[in-house]
């Protein structure tokens, strides 16, 4: 595409100032201009609009750009199991799979047990075939017992989490917009669970392209423009009788008995398939015994689900009513065995056999989970029957938490001494697995008290936080986490997560938020080892606000803490940071020997700091060694799969380049940077590239390019409160106007 780089080099303006005019987002513009992905025709028009040229020139380029095409994106399929029995909606299926493939959208609604998730289920199965990129599934939590409803920003986090995006942007209309970008180079089947209302799910819908979105809802969703809505009524009565023929596995001859099952069951499937599979369970039983017990029970979804009930011994009734109070959205046979005491082999026989009873849906082997009715009903039974139902959540938490534990010691860290036991890659899938559990594990503990679950959970999540950084719980949990430490007594604990806090804080671009919790943790009066941290975090935070003498203190602080404890990676860092400020102070020649103390002592991918600074030190007085040095920086970031550490080391090429007098070639790192930066929720690093790549466009010429590029800098530090620079981005503003 490179007709189309030109286009943007034409322009003048930066990539996402050429994406507010073109209407494209930056996400897909990027990948247009690079070449990883074929733009479609529109687009193309957009981009030659914006810089006056007629686009007809470039059809037949298009074209054959076009029938080439792209690699093929990986394809995905989350979808739960199709029921094997599904029955009847003809009717119903065939309307929903015409409006798929007519307007991409559909929302299933109807009253509780109705079926609405299984038909959506089944009819994603028949369709996703023509989906190449595969099929979707979240469960929005929206009448869920003891669960929130998803909010908007947590949803479209975990969608863009199953395409890869794993540090999505910090807002909730970046991330919708992000999200519709992806979706719209992908076609995708997206099935939206459980939806409590329209304003959930408005921001989750596609947009534009080629994939789809089911959705389905107790509610009729009827404000959602363009998703017609679909309402399912109970199943007719043929269509509820050979449901309950096939659950049962018989063939239905007593008539009147089996009018009276239809009647208790109310034509709702899952009531069906529980009494059908009562009756399969009692080969001595006919049809009119079923109904005669299921009238003496008076509710019609107490009729269905108690009569499950009694085909369990107490062991698995025990079980299916502390089912109920279990947080989260799944579970495997470990937690049902914590849950009850019972040891793993016992809690896998039980947990089949309310599977048999309908009781428990495996939707994928080795994981369970409950309907919401059910659930509500086994709650409702484990309030009144089950009297020790919180020392069985107590321990299910305590579970958790070990396995945290357990997980978190196989991740690779800085911050331990001994090499990591285990299989990382593992241990990061079960937290992948396991992370909305956690979360519902960690609220929980907070409800009861459990201050030992709340405040050491966080920390064992800490490796993987990092490496997902933009979640959105983080910055809640440690805040909890902090008070729990301190009503435990643990200073030294509350110091360490307010440290997190602090950083997570800082991340995001809220300095002064960052330092204040920084001034928490001191005042907690922690050892060595947190305060050498403490003291290189704050050193960033005060340069961050200008301060760059006290900056330097801080950095000098800390690699004296540092050496004191004897961990040379803390000194290396703290060397590199002393040798960024000392530069910026004017003292070439002494960051220059900083940096090269910091890179000796340091190994991995920790010396990447110490390269960074080196490479910018060395910039005016040997150009050849500034870039030898980037690049291996940029190397180890690369070799590691450390993003933000990328996107970094590419702006500060793009800085050498631009002081040693190439900033066309300079400007080509800034945009990688940027390319980095989209997907992260890094506001930090893009506020400091945005700085320099608007002064590496004035020293190119391209003034409007620059400005605009300021005006996003002023902006984002007015929305976040970062005086300083807001004040650097004004007077570089003055400076490009001047030279106009």
């Amino acid at each position: 595409m490179a007709q189309l780089s030109r286009i943007k080099e034409l322009s003048g303006l930066s990539l996402r100032a050429l994406a507010r005019q073109t209407n494209l987002s930056s996400s897909s513009l990027s990948r247009y201009l690079t070449g990883r992905l074929v733009p479609p025709w529109e687009a193309v028009v957009a981009l030659c609009r914006a810089v006056g040229r007629d686009p007809r020139p470039l059809r037949a380029l298009w074209a054959e750009a076009t029938e080439a095409g792209a690699a093929p994106a990986r394809r995905r399929n989350d979808l739960p199991a199709d029921l094997f029995d599904f029955t009847g909606r003809e009717a119903e299926s065939a309307l929903v799979e015409e409006l798929l493939r007519t307007t991409g959208a559909a929302a299933i609604d109807g009253m509780a047990g109705v079926g609405k998730t299984s038909l959506a289920v089944h009819v994603a199965h028949r369709l996703v075939p023509a989906y190449p990129d595969g099929g979707l599934y979240l469960d929005l939590q929206g009448f869920t017992p003891g669960q929130e409803p998803l909010a908007p920003h947590a949803a479209l986090g975990r969608l863009l989490g199953a395409l890869d995006v794993t540090h999505p942007p910090a807002g909730t209309a970046d991330r919708a917009a992000l999200w519709r970008s992806e979706l719209s180079r992908r076609r995708i089947l997206v099935v939206l669970d459980n939806a409590v209302d329209a304003e959930q799910v408005r921001p989750l819908l596609p947009g534009a392209g080629k994939s789809a979105v089911l959705v389905t809802s107790r509610h009729r969703l009827v404000s959602l423009d363009g998703v017609p809505p679909v309402s399912l009524e109970p199943l007719t009565d043929d269509d509820a009788v050979h449901l309950f023929g096939r659950a049962a596995g018989l063939s239905l001859t007593e008539e009147e008995a089996v009018d009276q099952v239809l009647r208790q069951c109310g034509g709702l499937p899952l009531a069906l398939r529980m009494a059908g599979a009562r009756l399969r369970h009692r080969p001595g039983w006919t049809v009119a015994v079923l109904a005669e017990r299921l009238r003496a029970t008076p509710g019609r979804f107490d009729s269905a689900f108690g009569m499950s009930l009694q085909q369990l011994d107490a062991v698995q009734r025990r079980m299916f009513r502390l089912l109920g109070v279990l947080p989260g959205a799944d579970f495997d046979a470990a937690v049902a065995g914590a849950l009850t005491g019972m040891p793993p082999d016992r809690a896998d026989a039980a947990l089949e056999e309310l599977v048999d009873a309908h009781l428990v849906q495996e939707p994928s082997p080795g994981r369970y989970r409950m309907h919401d009715l059910i659930r509500q009903y086994a709650a409702a039974i484990a309030a009144d029957e089950e009297p020790r139902a919180e020392a069985g959540l107590r321990r299910v938490l305590a579970h958790y938490l070990a396995q945290a534990v357990a997980n978190d010691r196989a991740l690779p860290s800085p911050h331990r001494k001994e090499p990591s036991p285990g299989d990382p890659a593992r241990a990061m899938a079960w937290f992948d697995l396991e992370y909305v559990n956690l979360v519902a594990c960690f609220d929980a503990a907070v409800r009861l008290g459990m201050d030992e679950v709340v405040a050491e959970l966080p920390q064992a999540m800490r490796v993987w936080f990092f490496r997902h950084r933009g979640t959105d719980d983080q910055a809640r949990m440690l805040e909890a986490a902090a008070t729990a430490a301190a009503r435990l007594g643990r200073d030294r604990q509350r110091a360490s997560l307010l440290a997190d806090l602090g950083y997570v804080r800082a991340t995001a671009g809220r300095i002064t938020e960052a330092l204040s919790a920084y001034e928490l943790a001191e005042q907690s009066g922690p050892d060595d080892d947190i305060a050498a941290a403490l003291a290189l975090r704050i050193g960033m935070v005060r340069r961050d606000l200008g301060d760059l003498d006290a900056a330097q203190a801080h950095f000098r602080r800390a690699r004296e803490l540092f050496e004191r404890i004897g961990r040379h990676a803390g000194q290396s860092q703290a060397l590199a940071f002393d040798g960024w400020v000392t530069l910026h102070l004017g003292r070439r020649g002494e960051a220059v020997e900083l940096a090269r103390a910091s890179v000796a002592l340091a190994e991995g991918p920790a010396r990447i700091t110490g390269l960074v600074t080196l490479g910018l030190a060395l910039a005016a007085d040997d150009p050849a060694e500034s870039l030898r040095t980037l690049h291996d920086a940029l190397r180890l970031s690369e070799q590691h799969n450390l993003r933000h550490n990328q996107a970094w080391c590419h702006n500060c090429l793009g800085v050498a380049l631009r002081i040693t007098g190439s900033p066309e070639k300079a400007l080509e790192h800034h945009r990688r940077a940027f390319e980095l930066l989209e997907p992260l929720a890094e506001v930090q690093l893009e506020i400091d590239v945005l700085h320099a790549y608007a002064e590496t466009c004035r020293a190119a010429g391209r003034c409007d390019e620059a400005l605009a590029l300021l005006g996003r800098t002023i902006e984002l530090a007015r929305e976040l409160g970062r005086p300083f620079d807001e004040k650097l981005a004004r007077s570089a503003r003055e400076t490009v106007r001047a030279a106009r």
